[in-house]
């Protein structure tokens, strides 16, 4: 029987020291990290970017079939996906918790096992947080600092017209591996010998359970000379996240279904699910891949870019966001990708 020990036998602070000994500050920027009052950052003449995230269990993740070490490397990407769609760098993290009496030391432990492993993976510092009891399991909430210079920071609301409109990577993936593990929780119902189907089915798992952010990208059109007019990471479906940059760019667009890009289990998924594959590409959601805005100019250069595909362009804002279909036709683009707030 594994070993577990009650968090009260720490108590807060030295719960906190437990799980925080062994951090090393690997940044510059990092001047003093957990064991004071507060964190000291300096970063001199770069911007700062910041971002915070709330993870909520029966809300955003399911413990039944999300590993606390998965959990902890996905709960600290999701947070430099979106320095990363700033065309920014991750520097430092602080990490709050929520946690009721059924965790245990052993259980944070591994947790934090995640975060660290994203944290050297990324090479970002964890420099504060805070815990705190809770009657209704575990809540987490992140904040990332992160880096920019001054003229490379992009924002949602600088696309153009004629711009060209970029995605990393491939759509849909995460929602069908969500869909994958809620089917199959369903089925187990507590049966003690029941074991779940999932032969061939790694990559939309992995995409669900540990995502990666898309540093790689930000690196390449550094490397390219690009500076987006305007980024985005695709975290509530790809829909929703090109209104996101029309609305703040007063902009409009055109994508093509045929250039949406889609890998084979997800297509396969969705075709045992019997579901529509464009709209899984479209509205799924929690795929942290990059949405962004080019210049025409800078075609030959994105084509050429590994993981990048031009999915369409930028318009004038009269003439609305569409997608035209494999046979020509114009649909509407709506936002309905996941939304906690809504019934």
């Amino acid at each position: 029987m594994s070993k577990r020990t009650e968090i009260a036998t720490l108590g807060e602070f030295g719960l906190i020291d437990h799980l925080t000994q062994r951090i090393q500050l690997k940044n510059a920027t990092s001047i003093k990290g957990v064991g004071d009052d507060a964190a000291v950052l300096d970063y001199k003449d770069k911007q700062t970017l910041v971002t915070t995230d709330l993870l909520l269990e029966g809300i955003h993740f399911n413990l039944m079939y999300c590993p606390l070490k998965h959990l902890g490397y996905k709960a600290a990407v999701v947070n430099f996906s979106d320095i990363y769609a700033m065309n920014g760098t991750p520097k430092q993290i602080t990490v709050s918790l929520g946690i009721s009496k059924r965790f245990s030391v052993e259980d944070l432990e591994s947790f934090y096992d995640g975060l660290q492993l994203a944290c050297d993976i990324y090479g970002v510092d964890i420099v504060g947080g805070d815990t705190s009891a809770s009657l209704t399991g575990m809540a987490i909430s992140i904040t990332c600092i992160g880096e920019a210079e001054k003229e490379k920071v992009v924002y949602r609301s600088g696309a153009k017209e004629t711009d060209l409109i970029c995605v990393s990577g491939d759509l849909g993936a995460a929602y069908m591996g969500l869909q994958l593990l809620e089917r199959e929780r369903q089925l187990f119902k507590g049966e003690k010998e029941f074991t779940p189907d999932f032969s061939g089915k790694e990559y939309i798992l992995e995409r669900q359970l540990k995502p990666e952010a898309r540093k790689d990208i930000v690196e390449q059109l550094a490397l390219a000379g690009i500076v987006p007019t305007a980024m985005i990471d695709v975290s509530d479906g790809l829909s929703s996240e090109l209104l996101h940059i029309s609305k703040q760019s007063n902009t409009g667009c055109r994508i093509y279904e045929e250039r949406i890009p889609i890998d084979y289990q997800t297509a396969a998924m969705a075709e045992q699910f019997n579901m529509n594959l464009v709209t899984t590409a479209l509205n799924g959601g929690e795929d942290y891949e990059l949405l962004f805005t080019v210049p025409l100019t800078c075609h030959d250069k994105v084509s050429e870019m590994k993981g990048v595909k031009v999915i369409g362009h930028v318009t004038n804002a009269s003439l609305g966001n569409y997608m035209v279909t494999r046979d020509g036709n114009e649909i509407e683009l709506i936002a309905q990708g996941w939304n906690s707030l809504k019934e």
